[in-house]
């Protein structure tokens, strides 16, 4: 099974949409949104059947025993994350959750065993199983193990189907943690840019990111008529870098219509729908190699 990846290095550029329009146009048997921080593929594949829903275990948390802490206050006094407030008096040692790392310090120095780090919920693991197998995710708020939550993901979609043609992997924006995890094993990057002076510096930085994974890359240009100027700054640069580029999409009001009626652009009749469907036959072409 081939993993399409597609990347945008910052949001707003049209990653999501560009990804349910591919789901649509392969009719993939296997997607995932990677973008666990702030998931929205669900919100354009519709789903009819109830998802499979798991508790994620990030890192550990330090947790103490009333009954045996003796106030000594070591714990309070050597937490450099200041994540272990005394209360009122001295008498009320209690953890806060979103400002432990789980480093451990406290429990090593506890000299009466009152502290332990147990497994804490980071996050929900979310699977839709009907015609097709779709993983995705929810990280709370606060967690800050997006990383092993994107491979978790993955790993979660490629267990329950292997013998799929193709999967289309939603990845988060940016160039962090889960942008890494989203890479790992993924065939070929579909990165979605757009014509600004960000969208230009995002887009080199996350080409030059994914370029470390030796993996295929393409571009696609999104919005392109915003600003002719910079669209043709970024054909030159795919074309110096000799990278293909995939194809251009046009600022369209319609598309903004279709999502936010839960449909993808090629599900409608408008011209940003007509143009990913010549991207998403290029990709295809550059994805088996005759591009």
């Amino acid at each position: 099974m081939q993993q399409l990846l597609i990347l945008s290095g910052k949001g707003g550029t049209g990653k999501t949409t560009i990804a349910s329009a591919f789901i649509k146009l392969s009719n993939a048997k296997a997607y995932a949104d990677c973008d666990v921080d702030a998931p929205n593929l669900h919100l354009i594949m519709s789903q009819s059947d109830e998802p499979k829903r798991s508790n994620y275990y990030g890192l550990s948390k330090a947790k103490i025993d009333l009954y045996v802490c003796i106030r000594c206050d070591l714990c309070r006094q050597n937490c450099r994350f200041e994540a272990i407030d005394s209360g009122a008096g001295g008498i009320m040692y209690e953890v806060y959750h979103y400002a432990c790392e789980g480093c451990g310090v406290c429990e090593a120095i506890c000299p009466v065993g009152a502290i332990k780090l147990i497994p804490a919920i980071a996050g929900e693991l979310i699977l839709y199983r009907g015609d097709a197998v779709f993983s995705t995710a929810q990280l709370k708020m606060g967690s800050g193990t997006s990383g092993l939550l994107v491979t978790e993901v993955k790993k979660q979609m490629t267990s329950v189907i292997n013998d799929a043609d193709i999967a289309i992997i939603d990845g988060s924006p940016g160039l962090g943690c889960p942008v890494i995890a989203s890479l790992n094993g993924a065939d070929m990057v579909l990165i979605v840019t757009e014509p600004s002076v960000s969208g230009i510096s995002d887009m080199k930085r996350i080409i030059k990111t994914a370029a470390q994974f030796q993996t295929k890359i393409a571009v696609c240009i999104n919005k392109y008529d915003t600003n002719i100027k910079n669209t043709e700054i970024i054909e030159s640069f795919c074309e110096f870098r000799q990278l293909p580029l995939a194809g251009r999409i046009p600022f369209d009001p319609e598309a903004v219509t279709a999502i936010n009626t839960g449909q993808s652009i090629v599900e409608v009749d408008c011209l940003s729908g007509q143009a990913a469907r010549e991207v998403f036959d290029r990709t295809m072409q550059i994805l088996v190699g005759n591009g």
